[in-house]
């Protein structure tokens, strides 16, 4: 049997892709809008030397596998495949195929595949795995973010909203969720490039403190404060959040930081995080999650290996239930797992749209790994398999006076 007559028999006729591969063969759907194009032997190497998703990864990655349309259409297209679901004879012929692909063509993980040295969330390794992601390129995250260089979730207030205005949105309903009025003090963690802290400084009067792991994110947001003229207001430093000396802020945003946090580090997250904060003041925590607790986080996957080295998905109850504990009283909680489905479209197509000069600034390897992982965190969002939640505490005082409207005024 053939490479893509093999392929199209384990996937199934319904499956609307039509499958090609160098040795000729060509099968399923000829007028599908994707085509599955295997365009090396490398490919069924990668796929022996990992038998799962990993092994398409690199197959992809690398170039050996090719997908022709839109990524995101692929990947919804494409079923999840058991290999105890194949028929018994179809997996030895298959079996024997990659063999052979193993033995005549040995391959490696790309270089993008990273495992990290050291102990799990000490500091120094916690700033080697945000460098791996977040120092790749300002310039190629400006072509995927806009000019809000904002990477995270944005709120569709409807939908006609552009990608800016949505993360202007986001912004905004964060300081209004944290009542920041002029002269309160902010502190945001794991900042990214600023926009926060720039936000809250211009719009509200703030002052605001912003730190991250990233030198490329700490010196961008640096420009951008002293280009806006705030830097008497706002700043970001290069720092682990857990070395900030300063206490008693009137308001702390974590957004988009918990999924580095790891389940064993989280207590005493919230923990520092409580004794940042004065009394009275409020914290808003903003994070990808699982949808549920009843699984192992999965932290040997495609998005742990290439994308978020250590990174950790918990379930929004895990992290209500320990912000309660710290002594955090929740007030609201919100998922806006749809708002960051439109987020990931919107970034797609930026990639699309300058995929030639995001080749040419971080190599055709690293930007084939962002086109794969921003179309599979859509599709994760869509279909429910990962959520995005904000949940608001407060820190109330020995009466357990919170200061909090009767109704949400944000």
């Amino acid at each position: 049997m053939r490479i893509a007559e093999a392929i199209y028999e384990v996937t199934g006729p319904e499956v609307p892709v039509e499958f090609v591969a160098y040795d000729g063969s060509r099968a399923g759907a000829p007028d599908a809008e994707v085509r599955v194009d295997v365009r090396s032997p490398l490919a069924l190497s990668h796929i022996a030397s990992a038998p799962n998703s990993l092994g398409l990864v690199r197959a992809y990655v690398t170039g050996a596998l090719e997908i022709v349309g839109d990524m995101y259409t692929a990947l919804a297209a494409l079923p999840e495949v058991r290999l105890r679901e194949v028929p018994a004879s179809l997996r030895v012929k298959l079996a024997a195929k990659l063999a052979g692909a193993r033995l005549l063509w040995p391959t490696r993980p790309p270089k993008q595949e990273r495992r990290l040295a050291g102990e799990r969330h000490s500091r120094m390794r916690d700033a080697e795995a945000i460098s791996h992601h977040y120092d790749v390129s300002n310039k190629f995250y400006e072509w995927v973010l806009g000019p809000s260089m904002a990477y995270t979730c944005a709120v569709y207030e409807n939908e006609n909203f552009t990608l800016e205005e949505a993360q202007y949105a986001k912004h905004d309903l964060v300081a209004r969720k944290l009542a920041l009025r002029p002269g309160m003090r902010l502190l945001d963690v794991g900042c990214g490039w600023g926009g926060m802290v720039i936000h809250a400084a211009k719009h509200y009067g703030v002052q605001a403190l912003g730190v991250t792991l990233s030198a490329n994110q700490a010196e961008y947001a640096q420009k951008r404060i002293a280009q806006e003229g705030l830097g008497d207001l706002a700043e970001v430093r290069h720092l682990d959040y857990r070395a900030v000396r300063e206490t008693d802020f009137d308001a702390i945003s974590s957004i988009g930081l918990t999924e580095h946090i790891g389940d064993a580090n989280l207590a005493s997250y919230f923990d520092l995080l409580y004794s940042k904060l004065r009394t009275g003041g409020r914290i808003l925590n903003h994070c990808i999650t699982r949808p549920d607790n009843l699984r192992d986080a999965q932290t040997r996957s495609f998005i742990n290996r290439y994308v978020f080295p250590d990174g950790e998905l918990l379930g929004p109850g895990r992290i209500l239930s320990q912000m309660h504990d710290t002594g955090f009283e929740v007030r609201h909680e919100e998922n806006l797992r749809e708002h960051y489905a439109r987020t990931l479209a919107a970034w797609c197509a930026n990639l699309e749209r300058h995929w030639a000069e995001a080749v040419q600034e971080v190599g055709p390897h690293t930007a084939r790994v962002w086109r794969l992982y921003m179309a599979g965190s859509r599709l994760g969002f869509d279909r429910n398999w990962i959520q995005l939640h904000q949940i608001l505490g407060v820190k109330t005082d020995s009466r357990g006076y919170s200061g909090m409207p009767l109704r949400p005024d944000w």
